[in-house]
């Protein structure tokens, strides 16, 4: 793989259709409720590196894979993980709770992490680590308010 990684680029799109047509949909209801700016500035880091580093492919920062069939484990794992990723959209999209908060924020960290890892890209695994603690984080501080007013 060069500098460029069309695959991460595919992962990529694929992880943010969803979450550009809820952005879309959801325009005026305005952020979430948990709002600990350092852990939201964290997490938008976390989010943008792994961006980055999942379609970038930096100089002496990547080593590729490592161990033969990766490329084959690679695709497979993250086209299993994406496909899950679309499923709880899917099934969860217009509700609110832990199933969807967790599902949708551990898939795409675990995506992150996994790919760094396959791909031996130490800032991606860097990055990835950041962004799914911030992001896990808070979207499960988000989902415990919602679920305390509905009782």
């Amino acid at each position: 793989m060069s500098w460029f990684n069309y695959c991460g680029l595919v992962i990529m799109a694929i992880i943010m259709i969803p979450n550009i047509i809820y952005a879309v949909k959801m325009k005026n209801k305005g952020g979430g409720i948990y709002k600990n700016k350092a852990a939201v500035i964290t997490e938008q880091i976390g989010r943008y590196g792994c961006f980055v580093f999942m379609i970038f492919n930096i100089p002496y920062t990547y080593f590729n894979f490592w161990f033969s069939n990766a490329f084959i484990v690679y695709l497979s794992v993250n086209g299993i993980l994406c496909l899950a990723y679309l499923i709880f959209w899917i099934v969860c999209g217009n509700k609110d709770g832990k199933l969807k908060a967790l599902s949708l924020s551990i898939i795409p960290s675990c995506i992150f992490l996994f790919s760094g890892i396959v791909l031996a890209n130490i800032p991606l695994i860097v990055f990835a680590v950041v962004f799914a603690v911030n992001h896990i984080l808070i979207c499960c501080k988000n989902v415990a308010p919602v679920q305390e007013r509905e009782q």
